[in-house]
Formats: structure tokens, sequence, C-alpha cells
């Protein structure tokens, strides 16, 4: 349920509602919007009548409850407005988010070692990344192929982050390795395979860093939104979906499905950024370049990337993965689209 306060509604007002809230055994949540204010409603609300709501206060516009299952991640508890996730690289904040600028992201799929990630981490920060993407810890489906270099992974990944300036995204795989992980990290990436390991959602929901939620292989929207709803409801509001690409009936010519309609039917169902992965979407680099762009041209806020400077001797996901100089030529074709719809970062490209 939320409450809709009225235009110029007094601070010591909303705090006087909510305190009367919490009275009432509910959980107000203040969401402070371009124009209003809203209070989000957490706990029974089942019981309660809209209509005697409203008449604790001639501040109150209008009471209305949340239908769908995911409160906190539904476009209705925003009462209709976007929300953004601001990220702090060491080159300064960086905003995820519909009105803004698209964020790129870009990395190999596994820290190999000093120079390849330095290099990477370079090489996409000159043709306009954001973000480095690269793995500590990888879920990998067979037991004998590599598994990342863990803890000293996240050193590299410190060091490219210094030489470089971009903010680090890697997956955190178990809590126990959270803390660490957050030490180094600017965002906190969880995984396909983790998209429903609840206590762990729980635990990512708990820390401060933003949390990005790549959709599960199998998992359907409502899904992927609940899971998103407990990083939410763990006290953490800076989620950003990451669609990757789903199993579906054929495998033969892509690695997943890479389903693009997720942009329009996100949009009308959650206030959150959301992300494109075309590099897992397709699991073939001669089809990233097509669906990064089409999933621009469909208004998504983030892409990622895979970025390796030589794919055919990378550790984990080369197919998929695009050489620098392939990269350098991608973001040029993006930003024509980028810039028409008026969604690119004003950026000079230098090609190597």
């Amino acid at each position: 349920m939320i409450v809709v306060m009225k235009v110029g509604s007094p601070a010591e007002e909303i705090e006087r509602i909510s305190q009367e809230f919490v009275d009432w055994g509910l959980s107000p949540e203040k969401i402070v919007g371009k124009h209003k204010v809203v209070i989000g409603l957490v706990g029974e609300t089942a019981s309660l009548d809209p209509l005697q709501i409203q008449e604790i206060s001639p501040w109150i516009e209008n009471v209305l409850r949340v239908e769908q299952p995911f409160k906190r991640a539904s476009l209705e508890y925003r009462h209709g407005e976007y929300s953004e996730v601001i990220v702090n690289t060491p080159d300064g904040p960086v905003v995820v988010g519909k009105n803004h600028p698209v964020a790129v992201v870009a990395g190999p799929c596994s820290v190999e070692n000093e120079a390849m990630i330095i290099e990477t981490a370079k090489r996409v920060k000159a043709a306009g990344a954001k973000f480095l993407r690269g793995g500590a810890y990888k879920p990998r489906t067979s037991p004998y192929s590599f598994q990342g270099h863990g803890e000293s992974a996240l050193e590299l990944l410190a060091a490219a982050r210094e030489a470089s300036g971009l903010g680090i995204i890697t997956e955190v795989m178990d809590a126990a390795d959270l803390e660490k992980i957050g030490e180094v990290a600017d965002v906190i990436q969880v995984g396909a395979r983790n998209m429903q390991n609840f206590s762990l959602l729980k635990k990512v929901g708990a820390q401060d860093k933003p949390v990005l939620l790549k959709r599960g292989m199998s998992a359907t929207i409502d899904e992927w939104l609940m899971a998103a709803e407990y990083v939410l409801a763990a006290g953490n509001p800076q989620v950003i979906l990451c669609e990757r690409g789903i199993r579906t009936f054929d495998g033969k010519y892509t690695r997943n499905t890479l389903d693009l309609s997720v942009l329009p039917v996100l949009r009308s169902l959650t206030h959150l950024p959301i992300m494109i992965d075309p590099s897992h979407g397709t699991g073939k680099s001669d089809y990233v370049p097509s669906m990064a762009a089409a999933a621009i041209a469909a208004d998504t806020d983030s892409l990622m990337i895979e970025v390796h400077p030589n794919p055919a001797k990378a550790l984990s996901d080369g197919p998929q993965s695009l050489t620098p100089d392939k990269f350098d030529r991608l973001m040029q074709d993006l930003s024509i689209i980028g810039k028409t719809i008026a969604r690119w970062p004003q950026v000079e490209v230098a090609l190597a």
C-alpha cells in the first residue's frame, strides 16, 4: 500500500503520519520523488481501509494498494517514478537509470593475470566504458573448469581500478566472501545460478553496495522480480536487473535466448534500472554487436559486454568475447543509436 502526499506537504506532517503508521505496526518507507513524497507501507495492510487512512491528514492526496506480489520492486510502489542507482567510482559517481546515459560495463569473464586485466581496463575505459567486469570467483557447470583465482584476483581488480578509474563489478558466490569482495567491488553481482539463493540475497541486501541481479537461466520475470524483492526487503534499494539470456528449446545456434522483450515488460512492472548482457545472451561474439544495438534502441539503461585481449586463449567464455579493437568499433557504432535517442554519454572515443 502507498500513501501519496500532496505537493508541498510539510516535513513535520510527513513525519507525524509516518510515526502513526509505526504505531499501527507497519513499516513506513518514505520515497522522495521529483514532485511528491510517497510513503510505502510494508506489513499487514489487507484489512486497512484506504479511505480511513486518507482521513488521518488533509495532506494525504491518495491511498493506493500495490497489486503486485513484488511490493518494493513494483513501479506502483514509487507511484510511477523510475529509480536510479548511483555508483561511486574512482572517476566520480555514475548514475544508472532510465533518464541517464547508457552505462557500459566491459571486461573479461575471468580475471587471469595482472597484465591482462589492467590492459583490458585501460582499453575499455578509453572506448567509453564506465565499469570493468571480471570474475574472481566463477560458477562453472563442470567442477573441472576454471573456477577463478579467488581472493588473489580481487587484488588484481583493485589494481585495475586504480590504474583505470573504472568502477568494478564482480560476482559473489558465497556469503562468506561478501565482505572482502565489498572492499574492492563498487557493484556486487549475483549471478544467474544464484538468483534464487535466498540466504545469499538477504546477505547482499543487508550491505550497502549496489547490487546487480542477473536473471536465472530458467526464471520467469515474476521470479526474477521476487528475487530482487529479497534484496530490497533486506534494506538495500540499489538494485539493477540484468537480462543475460534464458534457456529455451533451441540451443544449437546461440548459447541462450536473449530476451529483449523484458525491456518494455519490465518498464511496465518495475522502477528498477535494467542492464542487458548480449555476450552471455548469445554466446557468440559475432552476434554481440547487433544485440547490443537492439538493446539500446529498445531503451536499456546499461550494457555488459565481454572483452578479452586474446579471446582464443581466454580461460573462460572466449567465444563470446570481443577483442579491444572490436569493442572500440562497437562503441562508435552504438554511439550513433545512443545519441539519436539522447542516451549516450558525451565522451571522445580514443582508438588505439
